[in-house]
């Protein structure tokens, strides 16, 4: 996710730029689960989500193309049934309760800026474990480290500084807290055999609870990008296609939602936009779901790739 200049993110949340400070946070709700829907015809833009996500591309990840999304689906499935699971598409599992060691890489200015306290990383943590209830997944914070370095705190030389500062293995989360334009960049858990030194997630550190981004710092930040790296697509991948996010009770959606709408259809069959699903480009207010389809599509990602 993107939010690229101060100015950008007020106008496209109809405020003004002096609005931007601090808010009180709400209370992360439950995830639940969302009714299914269909999917339907061509994709659209939605100008106020890229200006809010910094521009037209808006993506907080490399680009997927449907072609990619199949072959990514066929080596995903060929490694599930060597390891005698069921396919993507092949029905329920039990979900496993898994628990995430969390590592919190804080890239500081060399004069200091940009820390965040080992509060607001509690409070983050708790965030997680709030929003994904009933996946499967919890998450244990496994440390802290701290770094001064001006590159660094930018996110210049990305995948040098990940590659020396991440820990763990597969089943670490690695986050990076920076200040760039982005509200966070992920990876994926199909990349993480070829590209391990950078596996995790980049966030802009004003953007953990108590942050200074208005609807933007409450913490679904991380839990967005979290859900990338588990294996999610948007749900709004690929528009109106039958492609979509290749989950199937999160129903089609042509184009990011902006704000928090009372409601959005903007795919013209069955079922209104999932704008309450952490995948969306919503407000960290209206964020509180995963689907069922979700949960179990990052379950045997994990199995896939990260068990």
């Amino acid at each position: 996710m993107r939010f690229a200049q101060t100015v950008c993110l007020a106008a496209a949340a109809g405020i003004s730029a002096t609005a931007l400070t601090v808010v009180g946070l709400a209370t992360p709700a439950q995830a639940r689960v969302a009714e299914a829907g269909h999917a339907c015809l061509t994709p659209k833009t939605n100008e106020e989500a890229a200006a809010a996500r910094g521009g037209a591309s808006g993506l907080d990840h490399r680009g997927i193309s449907a072609a990619e999304q199949l072959a990514i689906a066929r080596r995903t499935n060929s490694r599930l049934a060597a390891r005698g699971t069921t396919s993507l598409s092949g029905g329920t599992t039990a979900l496993v309760a898994r628990t995430v060691p969390v590592y919190f890489n804080v890239m500081r200015s060399a004069a200091g800026r940009g820390d965040v306290t080992n509060r607001q990383i509690s409070r983050q943590i708790a965030v997680l474990n709030s929003d994904y209830a009933g996946t499967g997944f919890s998450f244990k914070l496994a440390g802290i480290r701290r770094y001064n370095n001006n590159a660094w705190h930018q996110d210049m030389r990305s995948a040098h500084y990940r590659t020396v500062t991440r820990r763990g293995g597969a089943r670490a989360l690695n986050v990076w807290l920076v200040d760039f334009s982005y509200l966070g960049i992920a990876t994926f858990p199909w990349d993480y055999a070829k590209k391990r030194g950078v596996d995790g997630i980049r966030v802009q550190y004003n953007s953990l609870p108590g942050g200074n981004i208005i609807h933007y710092n409450e913490g679904g930040t991380v839990s967005h990008e979290t859900g990338h790296w588990l294996g999610l697509f948007h749900t709004f991948q690929g528009g109106c296609t039958n492609l979509n996010d290749q989950v199937v009770d999160t129903p089609a959606q042509a184009s990011p939602t902006s704000g928090c709408p009372p409601t959005r259809d903007s795919c013209p069959l069955n079922g209104a936009d999932p704008i309450h699903n952490y995948m969306d480009y919503s407000w960290d207010s209206c964020y509180s779901e995963f689907t069922q389809g979700q949960a179990q599509r990052m379950n045997k990602m994990w199995t896939a790739y990260r068990a």
